[in-house]
C-alpha cells in the first residue's frame, strides 16, 4: 500500500532526503492530475529534476500502483517517448455536495471517473449543525456499498452554499457550531478520519469548471450559479479568488433597486430579488393570481404555493407567453449584473450554471441583450457568454477539485 498521500505525522517521521524525495512525488502526481499524461522529460522540465532522478521516480511510483504507462508520445524524429499516467481507482475522493432540499453524494477515483454513481438523500443544509451526524452516516453507506480500499480514500469534499470560510472550516450561514465547540470540518475529520475540506458550492462549481469544463486553460473566468440564489466564482489569472474571509462573489446581494423587496439577508432591493429563482417563482405566483393568462394556471393551489423555477421554465419550453416575458425580465436584470461585473473584471469567458440558466435562449438572449445596453463595446466585444456543460455535476466535480488540490497543498507549494 503507498504511503504517497500523509499529513504532518507521517512526513515527521522521514529524514531531509526522504522528504525531498516524497515531495518530488507528490509533484509528480499533481502535475499528473492536473495536466493528464506527461513523458519524462516533460516532468523533469516543469518540476526541475534530473532525467534519471525523475525515472526513478517513476519506477517507484508504479511499483506502488500509482502509475502507468500510456501509450507513446509524438516523437519529432527518433524513438516515441512514453507517456506516463495515474491508474484508475488508485487514489479515491468522497464528493459531498449539500444543497438546501437535498444533499447528493458520489465517490470519484484520481482520474475523475464516477465510481458509485451520484447518491441523493434528503438532508438540507437548513437542517443544522446536528446534520453532520446525518451526513456522516449516508456516506458510510455509500463507502462500504462502493468496495474501495478505505486507505485509498484521500480525503472528503463538502461543498454548500452559505458564507463558507474554507480556512476555519466552518459555513457561517448554515450548520454553524456554538461558539467555542470545533469547527464543522473539525467535527467531520473526527467522523471520517480523513482529511475533509470544505467550500462555498459556486466556488467549487467555478474551480470544477476551470478542472474539467470551459473555463480549462483560460486565464480569467466568471463562473455565475443561477439557481434559487445568484452565485458568482472568480478566477482570475487561472486562480480561484476567495477573498479575506472566503466571502467573495457575494454578487446576489449587491443593491440593485432602491426600496425594492425585502431579501432573506435582511436588506431590501438586492439582485437576487429581481433576478434569482426565488424571484422566478414570486413573479409567477404573482401572475397566476392576478389572472394572467398562463400553463401555470393549470397548477393546484398547493402547487402555486411551491412553485419551482423549473416549472416556469418548463411552461416556456411549451411557449407560455408569461413564462416567457418574466424569464425575459429576470435575464434583463440578469445581464445588467454582469455587464457590472464584466467591466470590474474584464474576463474572457462568463461562465452561466444553475437551474436557471437551464432555460437556455429564454435566458440567455435577454442577458446578451442588457449586456449590449449596459457594458462598455470594447470590454463587451472581447468576453463570450457561454452556458456550463457540466450542469448539474458542477457541485459534485467541484468538491473532487478541491480536495485534490488541498491535499496536495497540504504537502509541498507548488
Amino acid at each position: 500500500m503507498s504511503t504517497i498521500i500523509k499529513g504532518e505525522s507521517y512526513l515527521d517521521t522521514l529524514n531531509n532526503v526522504e522528504r525531498k524525495k516524497h515531495t518530488q512525488k507528490i509533484k509528480i502526481i499533481k502535475h499528473l492530475y492536473v495536466k493528464g499524461s506527461r513523458t519524462n522529460s516533460e516532468l523533469c522540465n516543469v518540476i526541475g529534476m534530473s532525467s534519471p532522478t525523475s525515472m526513478s521516480l517513476l519506477n517507484e511510483l508504479m511499483s506502488e500502483g500509482l502509475v502507468e504507462k500510456q501509450g507513446r508520445a509524438k516523437s519529432e524524429g527518433g524513438r516515441k517517448p512514453d507517456l506516463y499516467g495515474l491508474r484508475d481507482n488508485s487514489l479515491f475522493v468522497l464528493s459531498i455536495a449539500m444543497g438546501r432540499f437535498k444533499t447528493r453524494m458520489a465517490i470519484f477515483d484520481n482520474n475523475n471517473n464516477n465510481i458509485t454513481g451520484i447518491k441523493t438523500f434528503p438532508i438540507r443544509v437548513s437542517d443544522g449543525i446536528g446534520a453532520h451526524e446525518l451526513l456522516y452516516q449516508h456516506a458510510q453507506d455509500v463507502i462500504s456499498s462502493s468496495g474501495i480500499d478505505t486507505r485509498k480514500l484521500m480525503g472528503v469534499g463538502l461543498n454548500m452554499p452559505g458564507l463558507v470560510d474554507s480556512k476555519e472550516g466552518n459555513n457561517f450561514t448554515y450548520m454553524n457550531p456554538p461558539e467555542g465547540s470545533p469547527s464543522l470540518q473539525q467535527l467531520l475529520e473526527d467522523k471520517f478520519q480523513k482529511p475533509v475540506h470544505i467550500e462555498n458550492d459556486v466556488k467549487a462549481s467555478a474551480l470544477a469548471e476551470y478542472r474539467f469544463g470551459l473555463a480549462h486553460g483560460k486565464k480569467d473566468v466568471l463562473v455565475l450559479s443561477l439557481d434559487w440564489g445568484i452565485g458568482l466564482g472568480v478566477i482570475l489569472d487561472g486562480k480561484l479568488q476567495r477573498g479575506t474571509t472566503g466571502y467573495s462573489g457575494e454578487i446576489g446581494h449587491i443593491p440593485f433597486v432602491n426600496d425594492g423587496a425585502l431579501c432573506y439577508c435582511g436588506k431590501r432591493g438586492c439582485l437576487e430579488t429581481v433576478a434569482s429563482g426565488i424571484a422566478l417563482a414570486r413573479l409567477a405566483k404573482e401572475g397566476i393570481k392576478s389572472g394572467q393568462n398562463s400553463l401555470l394556471n393549470e397548477l393546484s393551489d398547493q402547487e402555486i404555493d411551491r412553485i419551482e423555477p423549473q416549472l416556469v421554465i418548463d411552461a416556456a419550453n411549451r411557449g407560455d407567453q408569461y413564462a416567457i416575458s418574466i424569464l425575459s425580465q429576470l435575464g434583463m436584470n440578469l445581464g445588467k449584473g454582469i455587464a457590472i461585473l464584466m467591466q470590474l473584471y474584464n474576463p474572457e469567458l462568463v461562465i452561466l450554471g444553475g437551474r436557471i440558466a437551464e432555460a437556455r435562449q429564454y435566458i440567455t438572449t435577454p442577458i446578451q441583450h442588457s449586456i449590449n445596453i449596459y457594458c462598455m463595446t470594447q470590454i463587451r466585444e472581447k468576453t463570450t457568454i457561454a452556458l456550463s456543460k457540466l450542469g448539474q455535476n458542477a457541485g459534485i466535480l467541484g468538491s473532487v477539485a478541491v480536495v485534490m488540490e488541498n491535499i496536495f497543498e497540504d504537502v509541498i507549494d507548488y
